[in-house]
């Protein structure tokens, strides 16, 4: 029997396992996925006996994405490029690290707008941090045209948009109004909106009515933000979506099979946020 986890400290809110979960009683696959707490500076050894423990492999979530990107044997592209995995498997004893953050975000805005192009597309994305380090690659390789990170601290801002190379502008928060003019999309990758924090307040009236408004953040499933650009006539994608395609990977490179995000497992995953 085949198994993964996912690894965090703390780990109790994540709801990967019921995602998981989902997946091998609906494809009939005899596995487990579970969580498992691992402090800081135990995450190396977890890391190096996952083999050793019978997993196949497992997710890594806050704080220890970098920490275990530092223990692969090999990593990929993306992984390289962002200096961090949140998905781990094993090969040939070796530890293999990606992150599909990038591509689980790009894969949920096409599953609710599968028209929608972003090639040679303006996108401006609110917040430098990790998160939207994640999002620009999967950007880029959709052939996003100018991407424009506006964030409160401008040297955060220009450190990233020099991780990221060509195309990637920075520039400061104060700037956003102009920045907004012509983009096709906006991001949200800050954490205001999330549950316990103040709200994303501004004025979206500069953005084309025909732009889509994305925010990463699931709780809420819908934070005033988003709700305010739906009701202004924007088209909306919340992070719920994201959570769910992220996941997608993961589940093929560990147990082989690839699933795929239901509207039965998105509403699983819904009443279990309103639940919190």
């Amino acid at each position: 029997m085949k198994k993964a986890c996912v690894i965090g400290w703390p780990i109790a809110h994540s709801r990967s396992p019921l995602i998981h979960g989902y997946w091998l009683r609906t494809l009939g696959i005899e596995g487990s996925y579970e969580k498992v707490p691992v402090e800081p500076q135990d995450v190396e050894n977890f890391l190096r006996d996952l083999k050793a423990n019978g997993y196949a492999g497992c997710n890594v979530t806050i704080p220890h994405k970098e920490a275990a990107y530092a223990v692969m044997d090999r990593v990929d592209d993306i992984a390289r490029k962002l200096g961090a995995v949140n998905t781990v498997y094993v090969r040939g004893g070796k530890l293999h690290g990606t992150s599909t953050d990038g591509e689980g975000f790009l894969a949920s805005l096409l599953s609710k707008f599968p028209a929608m192009s972003l090639r040679d597309a303006k996108v401006v994305i609110l917040g430098a941090g990790g998160s939207a380090r994640s999002i620009i690659p999967s950007l880029q390789s959709a052939g996003a045209g100018q991407t424009v990170i506006v964030n409160r601290s401008l040297d955060r801002a220009e450190k990233l948009r020099g991780d990221m190379g060509p195309g990637v502008e920075a520039r400061a928060w104060n700037s956003l109004a102009d920045e907004l003019r012509g983009a096709a999309l906006l991001i949200n990758t800050t954490s205001l909106g999330m549950h316990g924090q103040p709200d994303l307040d501004i004025d979206l009236g500069p953005l084309p009515k025909t732009a889509v408004v994305s925010d990463i953040v699931y709780v809420p499933l819908e934070t005033a933000f988003l709700r305010d650009a739906r009701q202004a006539g924007y088209r909306t994608v919340g992070g719920l979506g994201m959570l769910l395609h992220q996941a997608v990977r993961g589940f093929e490179l560990w147990f082989g099979v690839r699933p795929t995000v239901t509207p039965e497992l998105e509403q699983l995953i819904m009443q279990d946020v309103m639940k919190a």
